[in-house]
């Protein structure tokens, strides 16, 4: 690299490093969280038709600020990071749903209106905490996955055995596959579940218990409770890899610091044995 490149970057360099401190300062991380919150209550507002009618200019106004200082932070978060920023999910995230709002709402693109809310998802990215509990959501997809197939089949042959024994008699829950699936789903969340489907199919039925139960029992106490299972698993994994990512920083940070202090206790001692054979000779002989 010739010099004057490398005088030309370290400019840049060092803007980019100011931008970045800058944007990643307590302070600024706060007034951005207050922003979003103050986003996602005009949001709110503006659908009430009684607020808008009374202060709809100020609050779009307000929106349409708002939002010029979320381009703006993403501008400068581009800046800093350049292709990094493509590479952190959470930053692709930011960028994607400020860029929706900036899409036009007008035509066959309105419904994007209705996605302005998802700014408020962007507490998610700027809590830490919450961004722990989202990571640890993402990392039990795949034990969620197969707890989901095995519902999914438990599903399909309760449906099917409640289609051929109840449809005749009460077609309206079980008719077929699909009602008979919706019915079961409605079991399974235990909303009205007794007086509202139980009891009338056991009047026709009286031994219809020996099927809601052992599908309650399956579906609700045990194939749920794993669903909750895998989730605090995952995110007690989450939690132990994040201290010990942190821990092992902090002891690599320690092993650098000593390894500098020892070579500079060695530079050190090799000085003092430099000025000791120095000064040696000029030692007044004893006599």
């Amino acid at each position: 690299m010739s010099p004057s490149a490398s005088a030309n970057d370290l400019p840049d360099s060092g803007g980019r490093l100011r931008v970045r401190a800058w944007i990643e300062h307590p302070r600024v991380q706060n007034f951005i969280i207050v922003l979003i919150l103050l986003n996602a209550a005009l949001l709110g507002l503006e659908t009430s038709p009684g607020a808008m009618a009374a202060a709809g200019g100020l609050v779009l106004g307000l929106d349409r600020a708002i939002l010029a200082v979320f381009v703006v932070e993403i501008a400068l978060r581009l800046y800093a990071h350049r292709a990094a920023f493509w590479r952190d999910p959470w930053s692709v995230f930011d960028f994607a749903v400020v860029a929706i709002a900036l899409v036009p709402a007008t035509g066959p693109l309105a419904v994007l209106r209705a996605l302005r809310v998802l700014r408020v998802l962007r507490l998610l990215t700027m809590v830490p905490s919450m961004r722990r509990v989202v990571g640890a959501l993402l990392a039990a997809i795949p034990g969620l996955g197969s707890i989901a197939m095995v519902l999914l089949i438990v599903y399909y042959v309760f449906a099917v055995i409640a289609t051929k024994l109840f449809a005749a008699a009460h077609p309206e829950w079980f008719g077929d596959l699909g009602r008979s699936l919706y019915t079961l789903f409605q079991i399974m969340t235990l909303e009205s579940w007794s007086m509202g489907i139980a009891r009338p199919v056991m009047e026709n039925f009286p031994y219809a218990w020996t099927f809601f139960v052992p599908f309650i029992l399956v579906a609700t106490f045990t194939m749920l409770n794993l669903f909750i299972a895998i989730i605090v698993n995952a995110m007690q994994s989450y939690t132990e890899a994040e201290h010990l990512g942190a821990k092992q920083v902090v002891e690599a940070a320690r092993e650098h610091i000593e390894a500098d202090l020892h070579a500079e206790m060695r530079g050190l001692r090799e000085e003092i044995r430099e000025l000791k054979a120095l000064l040696s000779p000029s030692l007044p002989r004893q006599a």
